[in-house]
């Protein structure tokens, strides 16, 4: 057992341990109605009274079949809920200790700059000096990316590294031989520059993400490569990514991965011989507009979403137990760690996971740099959202059907960190936390208005969200003013990412559905482009979150007229309006002025 892998499971009980003494200390913990009291509050339902016989008979059912089964529930969702807050008061608490205390992967890893941080343009030092640098593969797999294939190859070609020690792979799966066309002319053009860049098609899309990085493992010349690099074709690296990240892999024989943060909301300075799509500033210079956080409360709300994935969760895994997920993107792989873990495998819409996962059983360590950023584009639009948060739900759930035994039986790995995989990384993020934000908040608590019977613990439904609330702002505090809209919108997105995690876990027909996001590139920022705040789409409704509207909206209303034991009908309003208009798909642009 190692010291960061000790310190952590010691934090985890301090965390459990503190959230149990705060709800103990308030008297928030009331366990008096772990059985409820059938028939108690039974008079004071509407229309009990006047002895009608069906009335009788509803009164009858609800009170010994419905308010004990969903009794049942509420305890479920209560234990779920704890382990919840436990785990998010744990991620925030490590990740602001780590700040605190000025933890930085430097200083529990080897670090050390390579020779004077030459460019690809120091062909004056010689290959002497060249020799110092380790052969390096960019992969960029792309799949009909017509509005940012020049971001992504300039970025990576803007690299700062020895042209004869990089490697350049685009990965291009693109059906439309229109897009294959102009990507190719691309990456002749930055051929004839003196790039060492590769063009590599295939004649299928077996595998989908994971086929094409396997088959770009497969050429001779990847081969070669000590390390590869791995960007999507949104996302724009700066050109010393390789300069920040490398040293760690060559200095710590044991780390496999060198995982960057994902931002989504500042421009950088290029020069304008890269031929990217630019405009000019004030300055003279020359700024990419891929980032497109600000373009609507859609992206907004995602940007308050993965910066705590990556301020708490990436951040505490790191610091530790060294071990995180790859984000599939922004990272740097040893060449000798994927092929230990056994390649890429496409069993999962996840095979960034998956990679990590088998790495990590192997005995390897990952190393995250929340400091090193990489600009990318968040979805657009809602329906682009939702399928890729089904595609990470789904795959995530069904990865951890597939490797629990695996986790188990590996000898490579501590107890310790066995158990964070599962119970942490799997359970409570991939099951718990789409589970109980779907039943308990959208199921049983509007429910709850229409069945006196039923018992809440107040500590259930009050204290525990606001302490979920705390700790999320803790690490998300330029976020603060979105966290309301944030919560309206993981409360409709808990539907689908609860649906993809009973897929992922059951195996059902689509768990293994793969669609790439659409991106917009620069059109983002095209005014001629712009929407309206409340955009409706021109195709058909979204019939789930429509009907769960309508149901939140009645239960609402029904708590507002006939006041029983609680008064959620202002909760509920909230929620049956946010879903209201996502079925409407009403996510648009915002206005320049905008406050938010």
């Amino acid at each position: 057992m190692e010291a960061g892998e000790a310190a952590g499971a010691v934090l985890f009980l301090l965390a459990a341990a503190v959230s149990l003494l705060a709800a103990v200390s308030t008297g928030a913990l009331d366990f008096t109605y772990l059985v409820t009291v059938v028939g108690e509050g039974s008079s004071t339902s509407p229309g009990s009274g006047g002895g009608a016989w069906w009335r009788e008979a509803w009164v009858g059912a609800r009170s010994r079949a419905v308010a004990p089964a969903l009794q049942v529930g509420v305890w479920a969702c209560m234990v779920m809920s704890v382990m919840l807050v436990v785990e998010a008061t744990y991620n925030s608490a490590v990740s602001v200790a780590a700040r605190l205390v000025g933890w930085r992967p430097e200083r529990w890893f080897k670090w050390e700059p390579l020779g004077g941080g030459a460019g690809a343009g120091d062909e004056e030092k010689g290959e002497a000096a060249a020799a110092a640098y380790p052969m390096v593969m960019v992969q960029i797999p792309m799949y009909n990316e017509l509005e940012v294939y020049k971001l992504s190859i300039g970025a990576v070609c803007g690299l700062k590294w020895p042209k004869e020690r990089l490697i350049i792979q685009v990965l291009d799966d693109s059906t439309d031989a229109f897009i294959k066309n102009l990507v190719e002319l691309e990456c002749e053009d930055w051929a004839s520059k003196g790039l060492n860049i590769k063009y590599a098609t295939r004649s299928g899309r077996k595998g989908f993400k994971a086929g094409a990085l396997k088959k770009g493992m497969e050429w001779d010349y990847a081969k070669q490569c000590e390390y590869v690099a791995i960007f999507d074709a949104d996302f724009q690296p700066e050109p010393d990514f390789l300069l920040r990240t490398v040293p760690f892999l060559m200095h710590n024989q044991n780390v496999a991965l060198v995982q960057a943060r994902w931002v989504f909301g500042k421009t950088s300075s290029f020069d304008m011989s890269l031929r990217l799509p630019f405009a000019v500033l004030a300055s003279g210079k020359y700024s990419v507009y891929i980032v497109n956080d600000r373009v609507s409360l859609l992206t907004r709300i995602q940007k308050t979403f993965l910066d705590y994935h990556f301020k708490a969760e990436q951040e505490a895994g790191s610091a530790t137990f060294a071990f995180f997920s790859f984000n599939g993107t922004a990272g740097v792989w040893r060449t000798e760690a994927i092929n230990d873990a056994g390649g890429w495998k496409d069993r999962t819409t996840v095979e960034d996971m998956d990679l990590a996962v088998r790495a990590t059983l192997k005995g390897w360590k990952f190393i995250y740099l929340g400091d090193l950023r990489v600009k990318s584009e968040l979805p657009s639009t809602y329906k682009a959202y939702c399928r890729q948060q089904f595609r990470w739900s789904c795959g995530g759930a069904n990865l951890f059907r597939k490797m629990i035994w695996d986790v188990l039986v590996a000898k490579k790995v501590s107890s310790l960190k066995k158990i964070y995989i599962l119970y942490s990384f799997f359970l409570v993020r991939r099951v718990v936390a789409p589970a109980v934000a779907f039943i308990l908040y959208n199921v049983i608590i509007p429910v709850s208005v229409m069945i006196p019977e039923l018992f809440l613990p107040i500590w259930g439904v009050a204290y525990i969200p606001t302490a979920l609330l705390i700790v999320t702002a803790i690490r998300n505090p330029e976020n603060l003013h979105t966290v309301p809209l944030w919560i309206l919108f993981e409360s409709v997105m808990s539907m689908h990412r609860l649906r993809a995690a009973v897929a992922g876990l059951l195996q059902l027909q689509e768990f293994n559905q793969w669609i790439v996001t659409k991106k917009v590139g620069n059109n983002a920022f095209d005014e001629n482009n712009e929407t309206p705040l409340l955009q409706k789409s021109r195709k058909r409704v979204n019939l789930p979150e429509i009907g769960l509207s309508v149901f939140l909206i009645f239960c609402a209303s029904y708590n507002l007229v006939f006041h029983g034991k609680n008064s959620f009908y202002i909760n509920l309003y909230l929620q049956g309006l946010a879903f209201f208009l996502l079925g409407l798909n009403c996510v648009g642009t915002l206005p320049d002025h905008c406050c938010f």
